[in-house]
């Protein structure tokens, strides 16, 4: 199955491949009740290797690439199909698309697509031969399908899961034999979930010890916290966890995830913390370091989390740590994990290997997700059907995490359109548990600021109402109109003029926050006046005075009102928001993508007192969701087009192709995308700006490593999204220039006009030409 350096004998046999792989598949696929199909699929996925052309190939007799992977998928329609029963059938397709997809990924049943030929056609190009082992009988269903006979999307899944297992057995298997051969140590150990309640409990009530004095503020966090660990002895299942901004949702919701586990011992193995954006994940992550103290059980996995920031975490020569995390971000296999919902959601449904490999670690975990309420909504019903059958049928645990919860139940839908019944994967959304006692009466008694909606106001009256406080923010929708507002109150001299955007590199981001952190502290008289764009909003741990929010979803509005005297040291209804609609002006419209949240939010303003009240927030989401399409469908909740027939919706694929198993895996990963992947990086050279850039050793690696993994890790937090027209533009111009194009093509594109970003406000794409006067 696999050489070595050495001589033949010490080469691994196939046999004994198999069996390895078959017995960690079993063991895998044990935590779901699967086992037998874990084996079946290890005992079967790399039969074709015993062909002789591929034995020619291995040892370098033979140069064209033998494909291996349909013979035992083959064999396993074959095999399962001799039962002349129908659920038989089935099965041995299912694991046909597993085994024939463990190196290049799911693909279609019948429909070639997304660069992959079907898999019926791999099954009619694969030789005819029997297993090299005895085979499992399969005579009982998995465990998640028992009962699911009419449930296309379970089938769906577990094929995906069932995937999940035999790559990470596969590459498990592979990388013990290598590092057994050339007698490296075992470096995937990770540490266990169960010591961790202890840890958090101690420091807990160490920091209740110190503060023996409570303000209102932390009295309901405390509340919050109380209740939450009350919770934790319920049953597994679907839970909400509903709390205003600045209630102290995210440890709360780690003491729940840790006690639950703890409560329900051995029916857990990890905890998943989903965040909605990378811009506030070092902050999640370094909360839960501090909390927790121990740095080797939390793996963040994002694109932004680099070797930078393992510096920060362990010695920089601790090689052995660096290598073990590397390890664990391929499948998951640490006791905390903290990762986007991008990276979740998007894994989730997928078909490559790499990014399936982890999905059998997702079992039987504690799933927190924060800021539930931004799940997407043209992908939301296809979201919300996975969160569902990860929790009927894989033991895990949800928690919809939020200040402004959607109205995702049953009673909603019919209040939405009692003629029309709701989408069947959201009934059972009744349900949900809400985790807080409802007497705490947390939004009439955390109200810190008083909202109001002030019409159109202009640049100059926002910087004449800025003006009027030392510590105040300006969230606006638009990047340009804030690098403009910015511009303008620097030409005011507004004393403590900031600027926050996604034009800025992460690392740039983080610093300035930082400073922005130190000006608002209540020692300090140094003004603060920030301009910013909606990042701002996410779970940033800031506090103002005051806020003006432009006119946006409800949600963010409520988001952006946390940002506003969020731990309560103005008092009761001590921070104003004020919601505006900016001026129109040229290259200042709202993003397509909002202005819908925007319409809603407008409705519902025109109707309620208080835009922060949970009337308001449930009159929302009420217009936002439930809204239907011409024919009366709810198609807006699962609005992406599958394959290149165009089927609308995910759901609606799985339903079609469900019949005859022809699963359309290929396109729906395709389809399946939470960010449409139209913007390009630019590299920020440390030449240009040291605290944003990537230095010249960074870049010298592009063209000096054999893989670029870590070098890509690193380069995150240096690099800046632009629209491709816009790079194209740079890249005309002299003003950017792609490295190494020969090799990589535009690749890596590094920034070659300085004055194009600034420290004040980032990278500045729309004049490509542009060169400061100053300087020349």
């Amino acid at each position: 199955a696999h050489s070595t350096d050495g001589p033949e004998e010490q080469w691994e046999g196939l046999e004994d491949h198999l069996s390895a792989v078959g017995m960690r598949a079993e063991g895998l696929a044990r935590k779901f009740g699967a086992a037998e199909y874990g084996r079946a699929s290890g005992f079967l996925h790399d039969l074709g290797k015993a062909k002789p052309e591929w034995q020619r190939y291995l040892r370098g007799q033979q140069t064209t690439k033998v494909p291996h992977a349909g013979e035992g998928a083959r064999n396993a329609v074959e095999r399962y199909s001799r039962l002349h029963r129908p659920s038989r059938t089935a099965i041995g397709r299912l694991l046909a698309f597993v085994i024939a997809g463990h190196h290049c990924g799911l693909a279609n049943g019948i429909i070639a697509g997304a660069g992959l030929t079907s898999l019926t056609e791999r099954l009619d190009d694969a030789v005819q031969m029997d297993s090299l082992l005895d085979l499992p009988a399969l005579e009982d269903d998995p465990a998640p399908l028992r009962g699911a006979a009419k449930a296309p999307f379970a089938w769906a899944f577990f094929v995906r899961m069932l995937f999940s297992v035999l790559i990470d057995a596969d590459r498990l298997e592979t990388e013990r034999f290598e590092r057994n051969s050339k007698g490296w140590p075992d470096l995937r150990v990770p540490p266990p979930l169960d010591p961790l309640k202890s840890i958090l409990d101690a420091q807990l009530a160490s920091r209740f010890k110190n503060r023996p004095v409570l303000n209102d503020v932390a009295v309901l966090r405390a509340e919050v916290l109380a209740d939450c660990r009350s919770a934790a002895c319920l049953d597994p299942g679907l839970f909400t966890l509903t709390v205003p901004t600045g209630g102290g949702k995210t440890l709360s919701s780690l003491a729940f995830a840790l006690d639950h586990a703890a409560h329900h011992l051995g029916r857990f193995d990890r905890i998943i913390y989903v965040i909605p954006f990378t811009s506030i994940i070092d902050q999640t992550a370094d909360v839960f370091r501090e909390a927790l103290g121990d740095a080797d059980a939390i793996l963040e996995h994002h694109s932004a989390f680099d070797d930078e920031k393992l510096d920060r975490h362990l010695a920089k020569e601790d090689n052995y740590g660096r290598e073990r995390l590397r390890l664990a971000s391929q499948n998951w296999d640490r006791p905390v994990v903290i990762t986007t919902a991008v990276q979740f959601f998007e894994s989730l449904f997928a078909n490559s290997p790499k990014r399936c490999r982890k999905l059998h670690n997702i079992a039987r975990s504690v799933i927190v997700l924060d800021e539930a309420q931004t799940l997407p909504l043209k992908l939301l019903r296809p979201c919300i059907a996975a969160l569902k059958e990860l929790a009927r049928g894989y033991g895990c645990s949800v928690v919809f995490c939020t200040a402004t919860q959607p109205v995702l139940t049953k009673d909603a839908f019919r209040k939405a359109s009692p003629a029309s019944p709701p989408p069947p994967e959201m009934i059972d959304l009744a349900q949900v548990r809400e985790i807080v006692h409802p007497h705490r009466n947390l939004y009439a008694r955390l109200q810190r600021v008083r909202a109001e909606a002030a019409g159109v106001l202009s640049d100059e009256a926002l910087i004449g109402a800025i003006a009027g406080t030392r510590k105040g923010l300006i969230i606006l929708n638009n990047r340009r109109h804030a690098r403009e507002l910015f511009d303008a109150m620097r030409i005011a001299g507004l004393g403590g003029a900031r600027h926050l955007t996604t034009a800025m590199t992460a690392a740039h981001r983080q610093h300035a926050l930082a400073e922005i952190r130190a000006d608002l502290e209540p020692r300090t008289e140094r003004p603060v006046r920030l301009v910013s764009t909606s990042l701002i909003e996410a779970g940033v741990d800031v506090s103002f005075a005051a806020v003006w929010r432009a006119m946006a979803g409800l949600d963010q509005i409520v988001q952006a009102a946390g940002r506003c005297n969020r731990n309560g040291e103005l008092g009761h209804l001590g921070g104003q928001l004020t919601i505006f609609q900016p001026e129109e002006k040229v290259g200042r419209n709202t993003p397509p993508e909002l202005e819908q949240n925007a319409t809603a939010t407008r409705r519902v303003l025109a109707t309620v007192d208080d835009p922060l009240s949970t009337g308001a927030i449930e009159a929302f989401f009420g217009e936002l969701l439930w809204c239907r399409d011409d024919d009366g469908h709810w198609k807006a909740l699962d609005d992406v087009k599958v394959g290149e027939n165009g089927r609308r919706g995910i759901m609606q694929a799985i339903m079609d192709d469900a019949p005859r198993l022809n699963f359309a895996f290929a396109d729906i990963a395709a389809a399946f995308k939470i960010i449409q992947e139209t913007m390009v990086p630019v590299i920020i050279p440390a030449s240009i700006n040291v605290i944003a850039g990537a230095d010249d050793k960074i870049l010298d690696r592009i063209t000096h490593v054999e893989s670029l993994g870590g070098v890509m890790r690193t380069l995150q937090r240096h690099i800046v999204q632009v629209p491709r027209r816009a790079r194209d533009a740079l890249i005309k111009n002299g003003s950017a220039v792609p490295i190494a194009p020969e090799t990589y093509a535009e690749q890596f594109v590094r920034l070659n006009n300085p004055d194009l970003y600034t420290a004040e406000a980032g990278l500045n794409w729309d004049d490509p030409t542009y060169r400061d006067i100053l300087m020349m």
